[in-house]
C-alpha cells in the first residue's frame, strides 16, 4: 500500500494512503503498534460515505483517528488500521525532543532566547527528564534553576514538549500563574494547541485508569 501526504481537519499533515474499501465508529485498543510506541495506543475508527478511496489518520489529542471509506471491510481495516498507526508513530517519533540532559539544556536555551529575550532570557541550570511526576508535565525550582519534565511525555510532538519546557522557563522569570507568565507562555505560537493535545491526552489516561479499576463484568455463557 503506498502512502502520501494528509491533512488533518485542524491544518496539520497527516499520514494517508489510497485503498478502495461498512458503517461504525468505534474505538481500538492497539498494543505495540511500532518500536516507537510506548504501551498501548487507542485508535478511533471512523467512517465515512464521502470517503472514495483516501485513508488518513492522525494524532487528535490522546488519540490516533483513522478515517475509512465507508465500504471498507473488516478484514482491510485489520490489515489498514495498525499500517497508518505505525505511519503517525514513526512520524511523531522523528519529531521528538531531545533525550539526553545536554540536549534538553540546549534546547531549553534555544527557547528562551526565542520567547523569552525581553526578559533577559533566563538559563536554568539543569533540565532532565524525570519518572515520578504523574499528576503534572514539568516543574520548575526557580530557586535552584532546575526543571524536570515527565518521561510520559517522550512520545509526544517536539512542540508539546517544547510548550511545556518553556512553560517552565517562565517560571524562572515569574513563580506564579499570573498575568504577567501567562502572556509570556502564551507568545508560543502553538500554545493553545499544546494545552489541547495535552488536555485530551490527559482525559485519556483518566479513562483507562477509571477502566482498569472497574470491576470488569461477568460475560453471558
Amino acid at each position: 500500500m503506498s502512502g502520501s501526504g494528509g491533512h488533518r481537519p485542524d491544518g496539520g499533515e497527516a499520514a494517508s494512503a489510497d485503498m478502495v474499501s461498512a458503517g461504525d465508529e468505534h474505538v481500538v485498543e492497539l498494543e505495540g503498534a511500532a518500536p516507537s510506541d510506548h504501551g498501548r495506543v487507542e485508535v478511533e475508527v471512523r467512517r465515512s460515505a464521502r470517503r472514495r478511496r483516501t485513508i488518513t489518520a492522525y494524532r487528535d489529542a490522546g488519540k490516533i483517528v483513522v478515517m475509512l471509506p465507508q465500504r471498507t471491510t473488516k478484514a482491510e481495516e485489520r490489515q489498514i488500521v495498525p499500517e497508518m498507526v505505525s505511519k503517525v508513530l514513526a512520524k511523531e517519533s522523528r519529531q521528538r525532543s531531545p533525550d539526553s540532559e545536554p540536549d534538553l539544556l540546549r534546547r531549553a536555551a534555544e527557547l528562551s532566547r526565542e520567547h523569552l529575550s525581553a526578559v533577559g532570557a533566563p538559563l536554568p541550570a539543569s533540565v532532565r527528564w524525570v519518572g515520578n511526576q504523574n499528576t503534572r508535565w514539568g516543574s520548575c525550582t526557580p530557586s535552584a534553576g532546575t526543571i524536570r519534565l515527565s518521561d510520559r511525555m517522550r512520545p509526544m510532538p517536539s512542540w508539546v514538549v517544547d510548550y511545556v519546557l518553556l512553560h517552565e522557563l517562565a517560571h524562572l522569570v515569574e513563580r506564579e500563574h499570573n498575568a504577567r507568565f501567562w502572556s509570556l507562555v502564551n507568545a508560543y505560537a502553538d500554545a493553545e494547541r499544546a494545552k489541547a493535545y495535552l488536555s485530551g491526552w490527559s482525559d485519556a489516561l483518566a479513562r483507562t485508569e477509571t477502566a482498569r479499576t472497574e470491576p470488569s463484568q461477568a460475560q453471558p455463557s
